[in-house]
């Protein structure tokens, strides 16, 4: 378990911050970004989380933002061994098959689509809906990052996977899609 005694350590105030192996990059580091915006997104999934109380759909968004957490530290663990380790933390196939399963399971109650829909209405699928844009905007940092050094191909199925649950959990939260809001094209011409 990480013990946190002290918040600040004033090691970042040259515009750097350290990595899990100890080395040290720029704040605005691609692979400081992509981490950055994987806590932006699991911050907009606690939102969400928020606006459900207790029940299943909440947890299956706090299970999401433990994963999240895992994912951040994959990231923060440059180099291409790739196995978790006693002192290494990884993402595995497992956690985007959990994610797959449980899109699976969602999807079932849901009418196949006919149209778009918008990012919209109950205030739940809208919250659910804004922490899927910060996924996808999470998952182009992660690639980003891809292109430029290694990175762990399940976390990258692991994001991929993430913005089609949250699209399918807010089909649900929309009264299993039938309070969706759908687009209609060039309606407003």
């Amino acid at each position: 378990m990480v013990k946190l005694n002290k918040i600040y350590t004033r090691t970042g105030d040259d515009g750097s911050t350290g990595l899990v192996d100890g080395s040290r990059r720029a704040k605005h580091d691609a692979r400081m970004v992509a981490i950055g915006l994987v806590d932006e997104a699991n911050s907009a999934i606690g939102l969400a989380a928020a606006s459900l109380g207790n029940g299943h759909h909440a947890d299956i968004l706090f299970r999401i933002q433990n994963d999240m957490f895992d994912l951040g530290a994959d990231i923060a663990t440059p180099g291409e061994d790739f196995e978790p380790g006693e002192m290494t933390l990884r993402m595995v196939p497992a956690q985007t098959y959990w994610l797959e399963t449980t899109i699976d399971a969602l999807n079932d109650r849901l009418e196949p689509l006919a149209s778009f829909v918008l990012p919209g209405g109950s205030e739940a699928a809208a919250r659910t809906h804004v922490a899927r844009a910060g996924t996808r905007a999470a998952e182009r940092g992660v690639t980003a990052l891809a292109e430029a050094e290694p990175v762990n191909p399940a976390a990258l199925a692991y994001i991929n996977r993430l913005s089609d649950l949250l699209f399918v959990l807010a089909r649900v939260l929309n009264d299993d899609g039938k309070a969706d809001v759908k687009w209609v094209p060039g309606q407003n011409r």
